[in-house]
């Protein structure tokens, strides 16, 4: 059987010093492209295998950032999430860290699960996504003093941790603002139960830019179901197109939900923007695809990931002591799921 080479021997053959080579094969941006790429060829042709085992005793680090994953149903993750997986390991990568995926069963905690994942050693840090108002697994990071990324931020301003957000209430202002223009005075949302930050900060705004348009004629109606409960979601969006004096726009808090909004309004027999205008948040592949295509706020999610892991990498490596913090502003995407409200008599609903 071939003896498995050394780094010494890989440093040797292109005349490197061994930092130089263990920098190149973890994929450190400090190191030219090139030299990278002749490093792993070399490795590769030697037969080098890197030590974890001695990578951990020496460095005292695992190389890998835990990401907690609840499992919700036949789907394993979401649109959003799915894209924000796959930027977040990509991101990682790039440094020479690898992405561990724990995954919270039905019943089961997410909390217990990342509790064992920090207490085992197995992660440098963890990323957490769908941060809730109170949010008790960022309380427990910070108390354990663990490096940790939130993808979002909990209702206390005053807690010292390191996030990167969206700033989802200044584009929930601005989706009433662009819809006001358009002649709109009654807007639904359709939103979620469950007390996330993002929906607080999303409804706030658009609550607020409502109440600042100073004139009496603007309503707004909000609808909310469980986060994953289809069903619920279909029923409350229904009796909200059904009603008598029904929103002339609904905004989705979410894409899915919008483009829910959309299916359910086109089965109902109103076309969309000419009966009903829609506007989500996200910019889901899904949301381009649409017939029209769905409105939207794109929040980068594939670059936030990436740049989530760069922070965390920061933290883990003691390049930052504080806190860091870096809200971004989403960009508006404008499609064809939105118009000027309408001014025709209203059309007979199909039932369903």
């Amino acid at each position: 059987m071939r003896r498995r080479s050394t780094l010494k021997e890989v440093a040797a053959a292109l005349d490197l010093s061994v930092a130089t080579v263990s920098r190149a094969l973890g994929g450190y941006e400090d190191i030219a492209a090139e030299t990278r790429r002749r490093v792993a060829e070399k490795a590769r042709e030697l037969g080098y295998v890197p030590n974890m085992a001695g990578r951990m005793l020496v460095s005292g680090r695992s190389g890998f950032v835990g990401l907690v994953l609840p499992i919700r149903g036949p789907n394993f993750v979401d649109s959003f999430l799915g894209e924000f997986v796959t930027g977040l390991g990509e991101g990682l990568v790039a440094k020479g860290v690898d992405l561990m995926i724990a995954t919270a069963s039905a019943g089961q905690s997410e909390l217990d699960v990342l509790k064992h994942l920090v207490q085992s050693g197995r992660a440098d840090g963890v990323v957490l996504t769908r941060i809730a108002e109170d949010d008790e697994r960022v309380k427990f990071l910070i108390e354990r003093r663990f490096p940790f990324v939130a993808h979002g931020r909990i209702a206390d301003d005053g807690a010292s941790y390191s996030w990167l957000d969206t700033d989802g209430k200044g584009a929930f202002r601005t989706a009433l603002s662009r819809l006001y223009a358009l002649g709109h005075r009654h807007v639904g949302l359709v939103s979620i139960e469950e007390r996330m930050n993002f929906r607080h900060d999303r409804e706030e705004g658009l609550e607020s830019a409502a109440a600042e348009a100073g004139d009496p004629a603007v309503r707004l109606s909000i609808v909310r179901a469980p986060r994953f409960d289809e069903a619920a979601h279909r029923a409350q969006i229904r009796g909200m197109l059904s009603a008598e004096d029904r929103p002339t726009a609904i905004i989705g808090l979410i894409d899915e939900l919008a483009l829910m909004v959309m299916r359910e309004a086109e089965a109902m027999g109103l076309a969309i923007p000419r009966d009903l205008s829609v506007i989500g948040f996200d910019n889901v592949p899904a949301a381009a695809f649409a017939t029209p295509g769905l409105t939207t706020f794109d929040q980068a999610t594939h670059e936030r990931a990436r740049e989530s892991a760069g922070m965390l990498i920061r933290l883990i490596e003691g390049e930052e002591k504080g806190p860091l913090s870096s809200l971004k502003v989403p960009r508006f995407i404008e499609r064809g799921s939105h118009g000027p409200a309408p001014r025709h008599a209203r059309p007979r609903i199909r039932q369903i």
